[in-house]
């Protein structure tokens, strides 16, 4: 006899988690649906969190090659090894994989090991590990399942020369020459981790500039402290070929305008390409569930085309970031609960990125204002003339905020440097409150801190900095 809910959650990821939380809270008799043995997702079991990890251990790898002396530190011969930097990933993966089970356990959210499809509008056969299948009825029905790697036609990933990132989260060893494919935040994040453990690492993009996404600026920075670390970053450059050999892989690679093709050869190569949506297999089409290229359409609300089915988090397209799963998983519920719900512009949503220096930024960048027709005033203030970043030895980067001319609305932010990723949200607020850089210039600041640089930016909008 088929289990009834109030609500099915399928994945549980940032998104699907939250939400099993969420409707326990409301008191919604609520199941989350999850495929692999571990609660989470992608992004704590091989994305988000283990990488952080690991970028923390490549600071500290770093910073006893490269600063420990600066700081009157002598490690003579340190053992570095990389198998207890992924054994202490891999602990800290697991104690967030018992609290978010032990989250949706207090908030009586039922959890399904298995895989679910459709069977009708309001049913799900669930086909568990030993292959039973059970049905699951539910009044909604929220889809969470995620995304995984893209990769070229005809590609296929075998985790020993072709590497995605999740196997590039648990390498045995580390490769003498690593090729990454892409230099958004995943490709850039890998690179710096694998050279900070001694890796040839080659980063190709296709486009003119690594983190295509940030503001351009960023990107310069970005890719001028990767080649001072030694790694060789190729923008503007296509993959046009890949082939295995017994020794590794050898990509053919040529000009995007065009031009006379190159070899490169590792020892394997790291596909970072972008993310694809898991809606395959699910019976979507055989209960009237509308996709576009994979995503379930959905409304502000995040209701497919059948209303009482919600879809949330990458499957329901970009920005494809844990946080804004998370955030919708919450809206998700609370709207079949009959609350207010808060959507949110994806121009509100901050995006990250990890590797040092890190970037973070949160609305339109400059080039992007300029083309909406705004009429901007700009202000970037260097943390090289910040107290705090001189004292802790980290003055690479800078803080930029766009600024409306006509009005003072931030119309966009983004910092290069030292906790890039942490400091962003004074920026985020000051743009969800719809403050102007003259208000947050009004604002005291603590110091000495980082986020003395958002201080002077502000002030940078009227040409009033204090100590430039």
């Amino acid at each position: 006899m088929a289990e009834r809910y109030d609500v099915a959650i399928i994945g549980s990821g940032p998104g699907g988690y939250v939400a099993g939380i969420r409707a326990g809270q409301l008191g919604l008799k609520a199941v989350v649906i999850e495929r692999e043995s571990s609660l989470g997702g992608v992004c704590l079991n091989w994305g988000c969190i283990p990488t952080k990890a690991l970028i923390k251990n490549a600071e500290m790898v770093n910073f006893l090659q490269r600063k420990a002396e600066e700081f009157g530190i002598t490690a003579m011969n340190p053992v570095i090894s990389w198998s207890k930097a992924v054994d202490r990933s891999g602990k800290v993966v697991s104690r967030m994989n018992r609290g978010v089970a032990g989250l949706l356990k207090k908030n009586n959210c039922a959890v399904i090991q298995g895989t679910a499809r459709f069977t009708g509008p309001h049913s799900l056969a669930v086909v568990g590990p030993d292959g039973a299948e059970q049905v699951v009825e539910a009044e909604h029905i929220i889809i969470g399942t995620g995304s995984r790697s893209r990769l070229l036609p005809g590609m296929q990933a075998d985790g020993v020369r072709i590497l995605t990132s999740r196997h590039a989260i648990r390498l045995d060893a580390v490769p003498e020459r690593l090729l990454v494919m892409g230099a958004g935040a995943v490709g850039m994040e890998f690179a710096y981790v694998y050279r900070a453990y001694g890796a040839e690492v080659t980063v190709i993009e296709m486009l003119d500039r690594v983190l295509p996404l940030e503001d351009v600026e960023a990107g310069e920075l970005v890719k001028k402290s990767f080649e001072r670390a030694g790694i060789d970053v190729r923008t503007s450059t296509k993959v046009a070929g890949i082939e295995v050999t017994d020794a590794g892989v050898r990509l053919t690679v040529e000009p995007a305008a065009g031009g006379a093709a190159e070899l490169l050869e590792g020892d394997q190569v790291l596909v970072a390409i972008g993310r694809v949506p898991n809606t395959e297999n699910l019976g979507l089409e055989a209960v009237g569930i509308a996709t576009e290229r994979g995503f379930v359409k959905v409304d502000a609300e995040l209701r497919s085309s059948l209303p009482h089915v919600y879809a949330i988090g990458d499957v329901a397209g970009a920005p494809m970031l844990a946080h804004k799963a998370s955030h919708e998983g919450v809206q998700a519920v609370e709207h079949i609960a009959g609350l207010p719900t808060h959507a949110v512009d994806a121009s509100f949503i901050p995006n990250c990125t990890y590797c040092q220096p890190q970037v973070a930024s949160i609305g339109h960048t400059e080039a992007k204002a300029r083309e909406l027709g705004y009429e901007v005033k700009v202000s970037k203030f260097p943390f090289v003339g910040i107290g705090k970043a001189v004292a802790i030895g980290e003055t690479e980067g800078w803080v930029k905020i766009i600024s409306d001319a006509r009005y003072g609305e931030i119309l966009g932010a983004t910092i290069v440097g030292p906790e890039a990723t942490e400091i962003i949200h004074e920026l985020v607020l000051a743009r969800t409150a719809e403050l102007t850089a003259e208000e947050l210039a009004g604002m005291v600041h603590a110091h000495p801190t980082l986020s003395e640089a958002i201080h002077e930016a502000a002030l940078g909008v009227n040409g009033l900095p204090l100590h430039m």
